[in-house]
């Protein structure tokens, strides 16, 4: 039995340049959580707790639907990078990384054979097996996001600022775009694994011609 990489399969929305790029993103299908704020355990124990919970519920889902799609399916994949969507009334915010007014959507790009009845029943075994916390709030659905600009970025979460600001104030004009819809970041490198300096992340900014 194969097992399909989207990562390697989808590699122009996945390892894009290391500069600014526009692309046109298809429509595709997530399981999701949404949630706000961010914050570390010492800033505000909620916030996080509820961020943590978000993601193990998430993932759960997501690897539980791999077994059930290689079991009954015959189809076998490697469970795709953790992607986030993030906005806020002010999105300066992004730029300044005051976090705490940071709304979002975390989410993993789930196979198009993978259907409701799938979802359904993964969720239903990691109830009766683990029942995380956040479980009730994992969602199945398709996002559409289309024409969009991206770039990788190699270094810190909090080093990301001066590319977006470029990105926001200087590519996306230049290039007759304006923004529109939500920040989109995927995940490629586990922080709890890769040094700080070598984390490798999709910084999207959906756009639309002026």
């Amino acid at each position: 039995m194969s097992k399909v990489d989207f990562k390697k399969t989808m590699k122009e929305f996945y390892n894009p340049a290391k500069k600014f790029v526009s692309v046109n993103v298809p429509e595709m299908q997530f399981v999701m959580v949404d949630g706000h704020g961010l914050a570390t355990e010492k800033d505000n124990p909620v916030m996080a707790k509820n961020y943590s919970d978000a993601l193990e519920a998430l993932y759960a889902v997501a690897y539980k639907m791999k077994f059930v799609s290689k079991k009954t399916l015959e189809k076998d994949y490697v469970v795709p990078p953790l992607e986030g969507l993030w906005w806020a009334e002010d999105m300066e915010t992004f730029i300044t990384r005051e976090k705490a007014a940071w709304d979002w959507t975390m989410m993993i790009m789930t196979p198009e054979w993978i259907t409701p009845e799938i979802f359904a029943d993964a969720v239903e075994q990691v109830r009766k097996k683990k029942n995380p916390a956040a479980l009730d709030l994992v969602r199945m659905e398709s996002y559409a996001e289309g024409l969009s600009v991206q770039i990788m970025h190699v270094g810190s979460y909090d080093d990301e600022t001066p590319i977006l600001a470029k990105m926001h104030s200087e590519f996306i004009p230049e290039n007759g775009y304006a923004m529109t819809g939500k920040h989109h970041e995927i995940y490629l490198s586990d922080p709890r694994r890769v040094a700080p300096e070598k984390l490798k992340t999709v910084l999207r900014q959906p756009v639309k011609s002026k």
